[in-house]
């Protein structure tokens, strides 16, 4: 446990991402959903009316720097926690002198770090505190609190999503930490914005991993005279990348991406895995690759294995959880998946052969037969007659029209020969025997 003034303890000697801490909103860069004017989390801090909360966010998005402007502009006693060094003894301690304080009119905030590493005890410690008002707590985790949060306390407290800062984002932040005397504003620093756009793409949305980054290619640079001068082979020296022959936004981030869903349309799962290696080593966010993989699985892939879906959704899914390095296997996983996987690109045939008949009847009415018929007017101009209820009959299906008698017998969905969409094709080539047989 620390107290307040702990906590707002500055060195000298800090590391730069600490130097730089934002101490207000107006110096706090990335998460306008949640502090930008007029938003909801702003406005509880400035009206000095925070609830308890939990921020659920990646690392170095900014959850504890909001817990310290919080602290700084809110009028209550500030204290935070950690599951390392925290008993239940020594947190009782404090709520019950938490509860004094309440009675005195002295509201406590108590901030705990990493509140997914606090075991069921320790968190169950608190619930009575927070229930009968005596705290104020803000818990930060990097975890989903569904999951690592109690179910008592996680009731009680409003959770804000915070995301991954925009490289953009990240680029401001270096350039201020170059300019400020709290950081190199003091020193003649050369660096090129290329330079500071291949960090903030390294940090993948990480503020303080980006500013220990440029801490570190300041510290290591060569200097001309006074001048420090920062080059883009120092920082792959640093980082380990070769970071610069990828642009997220340029050319280059579409051929890569390109050449990945090529590869697995021609099922080459060595080239596949090449391809998304060479995305997520030069920082690729693992996100916009899963949901390409997504995309993939129906457009691709589709009724020939529909389990490709379920294996893509899960890889995004896993790559929500646990973000970089740890979640290359999982889409590694599924890039091989696809690039195995039976092919098939008849629903995205069906779909834009549907789209264009769409865009050309937009008027074209429903069929009376499948309209409802919530009024007694509807049903007496014919609304819902002929509607057979499928599940009433044996074959569970009807012989009944559900196109516009301009597309009654359009045929958009035409099933290919691959994997499992054989056995589709099969079921639907017998559904239309029937109804044809048995329509009227």
């Amino acid at each position: 446990m620390e107290q307040q003034s702990l906590f707002f303890d500055n060195k000298i000697d800090a590391p730069l991402a600490e130097r730089l801490r934002p101490e207000t909103l107006d110096e706090y860069v990335g998460q306008a959903h949640l502090v930008g004017p007029g938003r909801v989390l702003r406005k509880l801090i400035e009206d000095d009316a925070v609830s308890s909360m939990i921020f659920w966010g990646p690392p170095g998005t900014g959850k504890t720097t909001l817990a310290r402007i919080i602290a700084r502009q809110t009028k209550a006693e500030f204290i935070t926690f950690s599951a390392v060094t925290s008993g239940i003894k020594e947190i009782k301690a404090v709520m019950e002198a938490a509860d004094k304080n309440k009675r005195y009119g002295t509201k406590t905030i108590v901030f705990i770090d990493e509140i997914h590493r606090f075991n069921k005890a320790q968190q169950d410690a608190f619930l009575p505190y927070v229930e009968r008002g005596s705290i104020v707590l803000i818990g930060a985790t990097t975890e989903n609190p569904s999951f690592e949060v109690n179910n008592a306390l996680l009731s009680r407290c409003k959770v804000f999503v915070l995301n991954p800062l925009s490289v953009e984002d990240v680029v401001t932040l270096l350039k201020r930490a170059i300019a400020s005397e709290k950081g190199f504003g003091k020193e003649k620093i050369k660096i090129e914005d290329e330079i500071l756009e291949g960090i903030a793409t390294f940090s993948n949305g990480d503020a303080r991993s980006a500013l220990s980054t440029l801490e570190m290619l300041i510290i290591n640079s060569d200097k001309q005279g006074d001048t420090t001068v920062c080059t883009k082979e120092m920082l792959e020296q640093i980082t380990s990348k070769k970071t610069f022959l990828y642009d997220r936004k340029g050319e280059e981030h579409y051929n890569i991406i390109s050449a990945l869903h090529k590869s697995m349309r021609n099922s080459d799962p060595d080239a596949a895995v090449y391809w998304l290696a060479r995305m997520l080593e030069a920082g690729e966010d693992p996100l916009y690759v899963a949901r390409r993989v997504i995309r993939f699985a129906s457009e691709d892939v589709g009724m020939a294995d529909p389990h490709a879906l379920e294996i893509a959704v899960a890889a995004y899914q896993a790559c929500h959880y646990i973000g970089m390095p740890e979640c290359n296997v999982n889409l590694t996983e599924a890039v091989i998946y696809m690039s195995l996987a039976p092919k098939s690109n008849a629903m995205e045939k069906a779909y834009d052969a549907a789209a264009e008949d769409a865009l050309k009847m937009l008027d074209e009415p429903v069929p009376l037969n499948i309209r409802n018929a919530p009024t007694k007017l509807m049903e007496e101009l014919g609304y819902g007659k002929g509607y057979v209820y499928a599940h009433d009959t044996k074959e569970k299906v009807a012989a009944m029209q559900c196109l516009p008698d301009s597309l009654k017998d359009k045929e958009y969905y035409k099933p290919g020969n691959q994997g499992l969409e054989t056995k589709y094709g099969e079921r639907l080539k017998a559904i239309k025997d029937w109804k044809k047989a048995n329509s009227k």
